[in-house]
């Protein structure tokens, strides 16, 4: 993870610098924020680097807390995705209900892990993200399709796995890594029922947590976002085992 460089949104001082040391230790090149406030302006200038065409190699990730002065960590989440679908987002919170993790899913978070946590844990979270993400951005692609570039088409779709995109009738939607992997699983199979396991499995390229909640969310964030192209009735629910298309 050499040169590699992290995010770390937290309040709390001594929360924050423990794990920019940690991170440090494992190879990053930590940048902290300690306010909303303060990371919205570090974004906007990280942002404003890109559209100015000044090269940089981005933030490997970013760590962030829930409740945060000057804007929170929901509205950070909601910042990055608006400029950026693909750097995992590892969200830190004492808040611990399965409905606050519900709407960081839905909102584009990666991960979330509850306070108090495991540095060890947080770093290996943070390295498995980064894997998925080179290997989503190299010439081979996450689970199923790993290995083949071939554009695939179904219906008015048309998904690129070489270069990460995907259109419908011509416009191209914009996914995160995990909906751009489950669509991509679905339509190399397109006459195939998948259980959730199985598309859980090729899109996260780790295996099943037994959580259908996580994938149920992010296949409705899919439709959500496919909802104004009238395509997202494409994805069928199977009940009883998971996903398919339908023709």
């Amino acid at each position: 993870m050499a040169d590699a460089r992290a995010l770390i949104i937290e309040d709390d001082a001594d929360i924050n610098q423990i794990v920019a040391t940690r991170l440090a230790r494992a190879g990053f090149s930590c940048t902290q924020a300690f306010s909303g406030s303060e990371a919205a302006l570090v974004l906007d200038a990280e942002f404003g680097d890109e559209a100015a065409g000044i090269d940089h190699s981005g933030f490997a990730v970013v760590i962030c807390d829930l409740m945060l002065p000057g804007m929170t960590g929901e509205q950070l989440v909601s910042l990055i995705r608006a400029h950026d679908p693909s750097t995992p987002i590892i969200v830190i919170s004492a808040r611990t209900a399965v409905t606050d993790k519900i709407d960081l899913l839905k909102l584009g978070a990666d991960d979330y892990l509850a306070k108090p946590f495991d540095l060890d844990e947080l770093v290996a979270r943070v390295e498995v993200q980064i894997r998925h993400r080179q290997l989503a951005g190299g010439d081979t692609a996450v689970g199923y399709g790993r290995g083949d570039s071939k554009a695939l088409t179904f219906r008015s779709w048309t998904l690129n796995p070489s270069a990460r995109t995907f259109r419908v009738a011509g416009e191209p939607v914009e996914l995160t890594r995990l909906e751009f992997n489950i669509i991509e699983a679905l339509m190399r199979s397109p006459e195939r029922a998948w259980s959730k396991q199985e598309l859980f499995e090729l899109a996260w390229d780790e295996p099943y947590a037994a959580d259908d909640n996580t994938l149920n969310v992010h296949v409705s964030n899919i439709r959500a976002k496919l909802k104004p192209t009238g395509t997202g009735c494409y994805i069928k629910t199977v009940w009883g085992m998971g996903f398919k298309l339908t023709e």
